[in-house]
């Protein structure tokens, strides 16, 4: 990627967007590392709008539906896949928010504006922000070519030196995806077992976070594993490790996460006014920048990238979109029938 020098996102825009905001504590819940925690862009929006930030992290989405059950009243702004917003309405755990207080809500492309998984009723509960994809990433030192395949992590050529994530909704959708069915539709678990049965031998280990996947391509332990698009860009631009994102012929697992404002919120236009930071395009190209992101949303956010930017030249790619699948939310009968399913399948593989 060509060094792109950033435009600063300044603070007159800021105060502009923010200046009937009363200075107060926002509290944010997301994934660590994950945009809303960067040191400078915590700076900026802080010194701008007078909030303090205090950012508290999950570690999983279930994590972060409890963390947000036990705590009502104490959250502000909480990033939601949105598979998991039906289950955050359900348990009435987010509140409406009136967009027309986010200006940047209004450059979301429109068929992630109007996701019926984030709107209710003429209602918005969920504004979009960053979406991306579970595929496959390769140690580029490992391969001549890179793959074409889902089937790569079959090889016998790479036997114990394959990873998967620990999650289980995700490990029986990319057995979907192995065996040629719909993600949000599987009709014959007993293949997408049986597939995931036969890749155990493969496995090196289960990894649940970037630091994990990383830390182990540096050490060379990997060869090939399932990994998020963003934290293989970042892994290859920012750490100089020898990564290359890979999306099969065959397809790979799509996700878009937004914003919510969590009931009981103390601080809705803060939580308001942080979005909105979250969506301008001066904040996210320093975001790619300086440490690596999934797609933004916002489509002016993209086009204040250059041309042969990841995120526009590989995952803008026309012919992406024919091979990828949304998530949509599951019911908790199915995430207890996949995770039953995923721990009998790691059991059986000790």
């Amino acid at each position: 990627m060509k060094r792109y020098i950033a435009p600063i996102f300044t603070t007159s825009v800021l105060v502009a967007l923010t200046s009937t905001v009363s200075a107060a504590e926002l509290h944010v819940l997301n994934w660590k590392g994950y945009g809303a925690d960067e040191p400078w862009a915590v700076a900026a929006f802080e010194e701008a709008t007078g909030h303090t930030v205090v950012n508290d992290f999950f570690n999983s989405e279930q994590e972060m539906l409890t963390k947000l059950r036990t705590n009502p009243g104490l959250y502000d702004v909480v990033m939601i896949n949105a598979a998991f917003m039906e289950q955050a309405l359900g348990e009435e755990l987010v509140q409406s928010i009136d967009v027309g207080n986010i200006p940047n809500a209004a450059d979301i492309g429109e068929d992630m504006a109007n996701s019926p998984m984030l709107n209710r009723g003429g209602d918005v509960y969920g504004v979009p922000w960053v979406w991306g994809l579970t595929a496959l990433a390769i140690n580029t030192n490992s391969f001549e070519t890179p793959p074409t395949s889902i089937e790569v992590m079959w090889e016998e050529a790479y036997k114990g030196r394959v990873v998967i994530r620990d999650d289980a909704v995700e490990a029986i959708q990319f057995g979907a995806i192995a065996t040629g069915q719909d993600i949000n539709d599987v009709q014959d678990m007993d293949a997408v077992r049986e597939k995931l049965v036969s890749l155990m031998p493969q496995i090196r280990t289960f990894w649940s976070s970037e630091n994990d996947w990383n830390q182990m391509l540096a050490a060379d332990q990997i060869d090939v594993g399932t990994y998020w698009s963003g934290s293989a860009d970042r892994a290859a631009t920012q750490f100089d490790l020898p990564v290359r994102l890979v999306v099969p012929e065959e397809g790979a697992v799509a996700w878009l996460d937004s914003f919510a404002i969590p009931t009981g919120s103390d601080n809705v236009e803060g939580a308001q006014a942080f979005i909105n930071y979250m969506l301008d395009p001066g904040f996210y190209v320093e975001w790619v920048t300086k440490v690596g992101a999934p797609v933004s949303a916002n489509e002016k956010a993209l086009a204040a990238l250059p041309d042969d930017a990841f995120n526009r030249a590989v995952m803008g790619d026309p012919a992406l979109a024919e091979r990828i699948q949304f998530q949509e939310p599951v019911t908790d009968e199915q995430r207890e029938a996949y995770l039953a399913m995923w721990q009998e399948i790691k059991v059986g593989a000790q």
